[in-house]
């Protein structure tokens, strides 16, 4: 027998919400908070579609946060099943979004059915769902929480989707993020023939040093709630196309995934200088995806452990590992935030799937969630 929450989630996963395009989903949840009494709202900027919907108008406030969108599926041939005709083989359901995260949307939608059927929040409650977490992330979730800050709107507790679990559904909640910082370095020179470098001036040489030194700078140590600072280069594209010709630029992509032993701005002065001290002739266009976010106070933390265990029986890790995720722009206004979601392990990857089993039981989660705060 399909659960509710299952044919919510294969829903959802039906449409081709690749990002930006929200396609219908916001709408879909729209219909199913808008009886329970939600006050849904549009925050929409440019192609990117954002809901905020909220229940009651006394006390904390509680706030479910997620996305409608997904990567691009990549080659159709290579997926067991098409991604977004989503399909039960087993004890998985297969598609696009299946974990990342669309069972959680419908999995938050039907606790708070099951919830609200029984009585109503003690408190305030609230969904934020978007459809650019995947993509640049500027019109989202970070989009939003500016206008929500311009009204003086108060977030005290909020509960994000991320896939966050590890080999089993909540083995591992996610209490903070590093940040991340990335850059496209580029390096001038002067064009040449390859036979004569006096006169030209070669720009992947200047650079390569620099580049050795900071790849191998021991940033941090981390430190109890973090993993050491990484940087990482991830491309450099520099030549004309020709083997015998010294190119007048070289570009470098890197990214530092940091602690909350650094800021951006420490990080971005520190490179800049070791570039001034190389004496190159260097432009830098910097992009902060978000600086790291930490939940201390215990309250949150140990309601969702608690449910986790009820539900799973499993006692789950408080980490703050994987990439970045939208709790970096909500944990700056004050709120505490959890992530609490599927497994990880076939996230962006061809034929992504979820445990069917852990769709109902992730429902539950929440669900307990809202008994203990509201």
């Amino acid at each position: 027998m399909m659960t509710d929450t299952l044919q919510l989630a294969k829903a959802l996963i039906s449409i081709e919400s690749v990002t930006p395009n929200d396609n219908g989903c916001l709408e879909l949840i729209a219909q199913r908070l808008e009886p329970l009494g939600f006050t849904t709202e549009r925050i929409d900027s440019g192609a990117v579609s954002n809901l905020w919907a909220t229940l009651g108008d006394e006390g904390p406030l509680l706030v479910f946060a997620g996305h409608t969108d997904v990567v691009p599926p990549g080659s159709l041939d290579e997926w067991r099943y098409p991604p977004f005709q989503p399909t039960e083989d087993g004890e998985f359901l297969y598609g696009r979004g299946s974990a990342d995260m669309k069972s959680s949307l419908a999995a938050m939608v039907t606790a708070c059915e099951r919830f609200i059927a029984n009585r109503l929040p003690a408190a305030r409650l609230a969904f934020l769902i978007t459809s650019d977490e995947e993509g640049q992330a500027v019109e989202g979730t970070r989009y939003v929480i500016e206008r929500l800050t311009e009204r003086g709107e108060k977030i005290n507790y909020c509960v994000v989707g991320e896939p966050s679990s590890s080999e089993r559904l909540g083995d591992t909640i996610r209490v903070g993020r590093r940040g991340s910082l990335s850059c496209k370095l580029r390096v001038n020179g002067i064009k040449g023939h390859v036979a004569y470098p006096h006169l030209a001036r070669n720009p992947i040489h200047e650079a390569l040093p620099v580049l050795l030194r900071l790849s191998e700078t021991h940033w941090d140590d981390g430190n109890e709630s973090f993993q050491p600072t990484s940087f990482q280069i991830s491309n450099i594209h520099g030549g004309v196309g020709a083997n015998n010709v010294i190119p007048d630029r070289v570009e470098i992509d890197f990214n530092l995934r940091f602690s909350t032993e650094h800021t951006s701005s420490a990080l971005i002065s520190h490179i800049e200088q070791e570039l001034s001290s190389a004496g190159v002739d260097y432009e830098c266009e910097w992009h902060v995806s978000g600086e790291p976010f930490l939940t201390v106070e215990p309250e949150l933390i140990t309601v969702v452990q608690d449910c986790v265990k009820q539900v799973t029986g499993i006692l789950p890790d408080a980490s703050t590992g994987g990439g970045t995720s939208d709790g970096r722009f909500i944990a700056p206004t004050g709120a505490q935030v959890v992530e609490i979601g599927p497994c990880n392990a076939t996230i962006h990857k061809l034929n992504e799937r979820m445990r069917i089993t852990d769709i109902e039981k992730l429902s539950a989660i929440y669900e307990l969630i809202l008994q203990r705060l509201l």
